[in-house]
């Protein structure tokens, strides 16, 4: 099966393949169902999954804002339109995942390779 990140890599690139328009709702659908699906299925959660889950956090401390809307709607909040949400959901993405993460044991794991 295809790691989520990478599903989102090919979505990035050919979003008429998979979500028809590049807008953010497409986008978030298309996510849900995705979801959906592994839980129908019981697929367990990856890691990948588990880290995504903390993405809506990460961007409500990002952009300070506390809501129960989802991601793709703080997004569009602070973008021109959904075009242009959906490019900036790759650009934040990118972001969140460059953070240092952390380990089990609640410390920072830090890479210098």
């Amino acid at each position: 099966m295809t790691n989520l990140y990478d599903l989102l890599e090919k979505i990035k690139q050919k979003p008429g393949m998979y979500i028809g328009s590049p807008n953010i709702n497409n986008l978030l659908m298309f996510l849900c169902g995705y979801q959906y699906a592994c839980e129908a299925m019981e697929l367990p959660e990856s890691e990948q999954e588990m880290e995504f889950a903390q993405f809506q956090p990460w961007l409500q401390t990002k952009f300070g804002v506390n809501t129960s809307a989802s991601w793709a709607k703080i997004i569009l909040l602070y973008s021109s339109d959904e075009t242009d949400a959906f490019k900036n959901f790759f650009d934040l993405l990118t972001e969140f995942r460059n953070l240092p993460k952390e380990s089990e044991t609640g410390f920072l794991e830090l890479s210098f390779g």
